[in-house]
């Protein structure tokens, strides 16, 4: 889904408490993540906002070379939510990330036979099967995942955030999956929102908030930016073409 941002007053230049560079939905696309990487200011905390599985076709080597990056900040994303709820749940709540990328997600473990449509049973076996693929360390690492970073003036969400509510106060589903209001209604504490979730044809900084998702799976373009307390600065890798 693409959303246009309004036009609105100036908001101040976002002031991190340190330099971040925020990158956007990476959606199982690894070469994008590695190239994206190495541009990266090395003076900068790297945050990524999350929504690393499903759609793309590398999930679990997303997974697998973040999960063994300490050195970056990774926040969950409502996708590994899914994928959790999966985990725990496959018959209740399986069919909805099943049709929302998992199986490009369980292809990527080598799970193959998955369909759009499946029986309790048939869920219950995929899961079976992706956790024991998986292992307790990497389903542990997701689990663990913190929903946001609040440095200075700038807070990381994957979905956005409450305008209503304090930044340090905010629901871990909102952060997670959205706010009706997140779009709609400024903030007024001077607190810039970094996001992804939302596709936008391209990175943008306006009204207090900034959209980094510019939809790597299918566009073949990942986004970041880079925040040090002067204007926001974009950066973009593309997938080389064969």
């Amino acid at each position: 889904m693409l959303r246009k941002f309004g036009k609105g007053p100036a908001f101040a230049d976002p002031a991190p408490g340190e330099p971040l560079c925020v990158i956007g939905d990476v959606h199982g696309c690894l070469p994008l993540l590695q190239q994206m990487l190495a541009q990266v200011p090395q003076d900068h905390r790297v945050i990524l906002a999350g929504d690393y599985v499903d759609r793309g076709e590398q999930s679990a080597e997303v997974l697998r070379f973040l999960s063994a990056r300490p050195d970056l900040t990774c926040l969950m994303g409502n996708h590994e939510d899914m994928l959790l709820r999966f985990l725990k749940n496959p018959a209740g709540d399986g069919g909805r990330w099943i049709r929302n990328g998992g199986l490009q997600t369980l292809a990527s473990f080598g799970i193959c036979g998955a369909r759009p449509q499946m029986s309790a049973d048939e869920l219950r076996g995929c899961r079976d099967r992706l956790q024991a693929v998986m292992g307790d360390a990497l389903i542990g690492w997701i689990d663990g995942l913190e929903t946001s970073v609040l440095s200075g003036t700038v807070l990381v969400a994957h979905a956005g955030a409450d305008p209503g509510a304090a930044a340090d106060e905010q629901e871990e589903d909102t952060l997670r999956w959205g706010h009706r209001e997140f779009f709609r209604t400024p903030r007024q504490d001077g607190i810039w929102v970094v996001h992804g979730h939302t596709i936008v044809s391209k990175p943008v900084a306006e009204r207090g908030r900034i959209a980094v998702d510019t939809g790597a799976y299918a566009t073949g373009t990942l986004s970041a930016v880079c925040l040090d307390g002067s204007a926001p600065r974009f950066l973009s890798v593309r997938q080389e073409r064969a």
